[in-house]
């Protein structure tokens, strides 16, 4: 499979393909998709299948061997058939909104305190994201939260271009990750909030960051020595 076709376009919600293999009746591998998988703290997509008018639902999309696996709930897909593929696009969205905002929570935690992440779950309805704070200040976490809905209010696109890993790496803050670079591959995606932020990255996301709402944070934890947990969701 060549690169997914999320990673160039991640408005695409139908597409067509065909069944390279399966495995257990239940694992399918295309020769190309849109399904984004569970990778890098981010829920993966769900849809369906369709093959001749009938469905076939993708309820798990994963990576195995360097391959996109979807997992269908249905049996009956052969080698070599041809199906539509169709994204759950209001999961896709949410999930792609949520993203977005961590980026720009990530860029704004950086510039303010010099902070890295330190771990995040990204899920449709409740995201987390952990930092490497030294100091615990739910007013400071609050005001940096104020800060990322002032620029989502004021509006900025968000470009996806693909830059050499030795010359990307050598961009200042372009890895916001403290313990995680990105993969040893010679080409690496970039994804830039213009203006205040670029950040490798594999995943969805939106086209302005107007389109992530309003940030809300849920709640905010302590988990340790220079480690706080930042509950949020996106409204609107």
């Amino acid at each position: 499979m060549e690169k997914p076709l999320y990673m160039d376009n991640c408005y695409l919600k139908e597409f067509e393909a065909v069944v390279e293999s399966i495995k257990d009746d239940k694992y399918v591998v295309l020769n190309q998709t849109a399904f984004y998988p569970l990778s890098g703290g981010v829920a993966y997509d769900t849809g369906v299948f369709v093959r001749d008018n009938e469905e076939f639902p993708v309820v798990y999309a994963g990576k195995f061997d360097n391959q996109i696996s979807h997992e269908v709930s249905k049996h009956g897909l052969k080698q070599n058939d041809k199906i539509i593929g169709k994204i759950d696009w209001e999961r896709r969205y949410k999930l792609m909104r949520m993203h977005t905002a961590a980026h720009l929570l990530a860029a704004i935690f950086h510039n303010k305190s010099n902070a890295l992440i330190t771990g995040g779950k990204i899920e449709p309805d409740k995201s987390r994201m952990d930092f490497s704070l030294e100091n615990f200040d739910r007013a400071v976490i609050g005001e940096y939260c104020k800060i990322a809905n002032e620029l989502i209010q004021k509006d900025a696109p968000i470009k996806i271009s693909y830059m050499n890993r030795e010359e990307a790496l050598k961009i200042p803050d372009m890895v916001k990750l403290a313990d995680k670079m990105p993969p040893d591959v010679e080409t690496l995606r970039i994804v830039e909030i213009e203006g205040i932020d670029r950040q490798a990255d594999g995943g969805c996301h939106v086209k302005s960051i107007k389109e992530i709402g309003k940030i809300e944070i849920l709640k905010v934890e302590n988990k340790g020595k220079n480690n706080r947990r930042v509950y949020y969701a996106v409204r609107g």
